[in-house]
């Protein structure tokens, strides 16, 4: 590892505190030598976020870093929610890794330090300051005290109950839904005219199996113990997995081909009633059905009753870099360009709502918050921000939890979302399949 004491390999953080709050206009400037006087450098950015705006986004800071070390290119490479961990296992096997990775889950990130496959984070976090992060926005990344796995390039709740306040006054629903009995209810009474109730996902991917543990949580329940034991033998886990399969008949006939974009589209299209995704609904209402955009709102998805309180699912997008990335100086350089002021803000606002902002700083910019969705929808995203703040996934499930560096390869596998499907679709015996994901999740944990 990197240590992160050793300043021959640090950036100028005063520089880029130029950058993070106020104007933020001024270009951050470690003290490197300039890459004109080392030839050509060129540096591979790969992120699984790909949408036109974003890449708009991207395509700016690229252009205002490139213009402030000449002789820098920086090439951008798409991946894909589902394909990054093949596509990563392939470059660390080759040794042709790129140079900065973001919008990864931070699971993954923690994942792949304790496999010692990354570089050290504590000079970039040390240029953008750690004074303009939320409080403990960088806690989840310290896997080894001391050091940092990564940082977070925004905050997101990833399963935010969107409804139609439209559908919801047509079928007599007076209230968001606060438990899941009420969300059935709910969920059938808006079920008519080719409007399904919701749409959750059955299919064998990541989405089935990160939504599916947010519904052992709203369960009262939890995958592991905070000293990382499987914990899924019990009530909690058996009530999510019945109430699970107890949604299917309100949701679409594709849903058990779902993965985040159908489940998104299926929502925005106005094909179900309520949603489960981000903020990124609101600029896909915006663009693709403005005719319900006055209609939709968000709350937190209920939970088995209101003595168990919401859980959030927070992936918490991030930035690392890989262990061996070529020009590391002007790598750590390029990470912490991401954070200045005037790109910063053109990323979150390329799906308002959908990425939240990490720095406090940028969260009360008048640059950020005169986003006309911001303004339009300002109590939701206000909501998303307390929601996203407050969040977890399975590789730090509550603050009592220590870090899981497995929780990557879990999701990874398919465990939860193959024990959906044997339930749901299958039929299978739930105590069954239940002991059956136990092992399987003991087995990966021992691995």
């Amino acid at each position: 590892m990197v240590d992160h004491k050793d300043r021959s390999t640090s950036l100028s953080r005063r520089a880029v505190l130029a950058g993070i709050g106020g104007a933020g206009l001024a270009a951050a400037a470690p003290a490197i030598r300039p890459a004109s006087a080392q030839g050509q450098v060129t540096l591979r950015w790969w992120s699984p976020q790909n949408a036109p705006a974003q890449r708009a986004a991207y395509n700016f800071q690229i252009e205002s870093f490139q213009q402030a070390n000449p002789g820098v290119r920086v090439l951008y490479e798409p991946t894909s929610d589902e394909g990054y961990p093949a596509q990563l296992a392939a470059a660390f096997s080759s040794g042709q890794v790129p140079n900065l990775v973001t919008h990864l889950p931070s699971f993954a990130v923690s994942n792949y330090w304790q496999r010692g496959l990354l570089e050290a984070f504590n000079d970039v976090i040390q240029a953008v300051g750690p004074q303009n992060y939320y409080e403990g926005a960088n806690r989840i990344y310290e896997i080894t005290q001391g050091q940092y796995a990564g940082t977070g390039i925004g905050n997101s709740a990833a399963n935010m109950m969107w409804l139609r306040k439209d559908l919801m006054q047509q079928a007599g629903v007076a209230r968001a839904p606060e438990t899941w009995d009420e969300l059935r209810d709910a969920a059938r009474r808006m079920q008519r005219g080719g409007i399904f109730g919701a749409p959750l996902p059955y299919a064998r991917n990541s989405m089935t199996s990160l939504i599916f543990i947010c519904f052992v949580h709203g369960a009262g329940g939890r995958i592991f113990t905070p000293d990382l034991q499987v914990d899924i033998n019990n009530d909690a886990f058996r009530n999510a997995l019945e109430f699970y399969r107890s949604m299917r008949e309100l949701c679409p006939p594709g849903a058990t081909n779902y993965s985040w974009g159908e489940s998104l589209t299926a929502f925005v299209s106005g094909a179900t009633a309520t949603g489960i995704y981000t903020g990124r609904v609101l600029a896909n209402v915006a663009a693709q059905n403005p005719r319900i955009a006055d209609h939709v709102t968000c709350a937190p998805y209920p939970t088995v009753s209101k003595s168990v309180a919401p859980w959030t699912f927070n992936d918490f997008p991030s930035v690392m870099i890989p262990k061996g990335a070529a020009n590391l100086e002007m790598t750590k350089r390029l990470a912490a360009h991401l954070f200045r002021a005037d790109g910063y803000i053109r990323q979150l606002h390329a799906a308002p709502g959908h990425v939240l902002p990490v720095l406090r700083t940028i969260s009360t910019n008048p640059a950020y918050l005169e986003n006309d969705l911001i303004k339009k929808y300002s109590a939701e995203v206000d909501l998303m921000a307390r929601s996203a703040a407050a969040g977890h996934n399975l590789g730090w499930e509550t603050p009592r939890h220590r870090p899981n560096t497995k929780a990557g390869q879990i999701i990874a596998s398919h465990a939860f979302a193959e024990c959906v499907q044997r339930v749901v679709i299958n039929g299978d015996n739930v105590a069954t399949v239940i002991s059956d994901t136990q092992r399987r999740l003991e087995e990966i944990m021992r691995s």
